[in-house]
């Protein structure tokens, strides 16, 4: 799409009320947004808008023009991509109605390769935390690109395992591609441009209102081949997104949890449901023919400490969650010295990790 039409498209689309439905709409009756444009009150009122919609073109005519809003999003470092173009990604494109147009910052190549989306509470327990930042991790280690939300919880350690795995991560936003939130994940959302991509398909400047988080769940869905679910409550966005990957024809995914936590409903009953149950990526990869028969390191590494008593006894300690080490001590009833031997070697051996406040985690 040539300059002047791509900022025709924008200046449209930053009109409140004129959404992707109705821009779809003005290229097929009209072939330009453009010409849509420069044909004036009269041709906007052929191709049916409201009044109020009409009225705001207008007034932003008066005080702005397309070619000076592209240029300030250029400048800010945002791309614009719509359905018709080459780089739209393959598999948004697939579902009914996708998008007409997304902003992104970073490098839109990466959504050609094999996505699968993480979702979860943003009320999320330690045990959710630390699932997501373990999946995200391993999966991004095998290549494959993590697609979340960028909200709290369970979001957020989702991109930041991939980011610590050195591999690629997708943000699908809320809110305009310029307004970050939640306002704590500035330095997350830095990070992901450098090492993936952030996109939204709502116009630059939108606040993140409520009602925009069904269409981000929609498009979270939509990138990806399938949706993992860490943990939900009976009624949450999560599940929302479940919901639209079924209806996409993509697969879900779930993690199971205690049954009597309330983040655990509406993981478990997927799985009741039919979702493939995860309790480790294995279970991922095999379902896309991806699984290898050779043990990753870490679990060479568990195998070899297995017959240790000191360290066999610190890893089933941490066999579900990060465990503080006052915690750990109690659990392996061994003395302080041979724990922190335990736990120095196990760490040296890449199977645990140290986290601040004293706190241990397998990897």
């Amino acid at each position: 799409m040539e300059r002047k039409e791509i900022a025709s498209l924008c200046f449209l689309h930053s009109i409140p009320g004129l959404g992707h439905k109705t821009l779809a709409r003005i290229k097929r009756q009209t072939g330009s947004f453009q010409a849509f444009l420069e044909g004036g009150n009269s041709l906007w009122h052929q191709c049916f808008l409201p009044v109020a919609v009409c009225t705001g073109i207008a007034d932003a005519w008066q005080k702005d023009s397309p070619a000076s809003l592209y240029d300030r999003l250029r400048s800010g470092g945002i791309k614009v991509c719509c359905v018709e173009d080459e780089e739209y990604p393959e598999l948004l494109r697939a579902i009914f109605d996708p998008p007409y147009v997304i902003y992104y910052r970073g490098d839109i190549n990466i959504l050609g390769d094999f996505c699968l989306a993480m979702v979860g509470s943003r009320v999320a327990t330690r045990y959710g935390k630390t699932q997501a930042f373990r999946l995200g991790r391993e999966l991004a280690g095998q290549g494959i690109v993590v697609v979340s939300g960028m909200a709290r919880g369970i979001d957020t350690e989702a991109h930041r395992g991939a980011l610590e795995a050195e591999g690629k991560t997708v943000a699908v936003l809320g809110s305009g591609i310029d307004v970050v939130y939640p306002r704590e994940n500035l330095k997350l959302y830095e990070q992901i441009i450098e090492n993936g991509i952030v996109l939204s398909e709502f116009a630059p400047g939108t606040r993140p209102e409520p009602g925009n988080f069904p269409a981000r769940n929609r498009t979270i869905s939509g990138l990806s081949h399938g949706v993992l679910v860490i943990e939900a409550k009976q009624k949450s966005g999560a599940l929302i997104t479940a919901d639209f990957a079924l209806e996409q024809g993509r697969d879900v995914f779930a993690i199971p949890g205690p049954i009597n936590s309330q983040n655990a409903m509406g993981t478990n009953n997927l799985i009741k449901q039919g979702a493939c149950l995860v309790d480790s990526i294995e279970d991922i990869l095999m379902e896309y023919g991806m699984a290898e028969s050779v043990p990753g390191a870490a679990q060479q590494g568990e195998l070899f400490f297995a017959g240790d008593s000191d360290e066999a006894a610190v890893l089933e300690a941490l066999h579900l969650e990060m465990v503080h080490l006052d915690q750990l001590t109690q659990l392996c009833r061994i003395g302080p010295g041979r724990l922190n031997t335990a736990l120095l070697k196990l760490e040296l051996a890449g199977i645990i990790k140290s986290i601040p406040g004293n706190y241990y985690v397998k990897v």
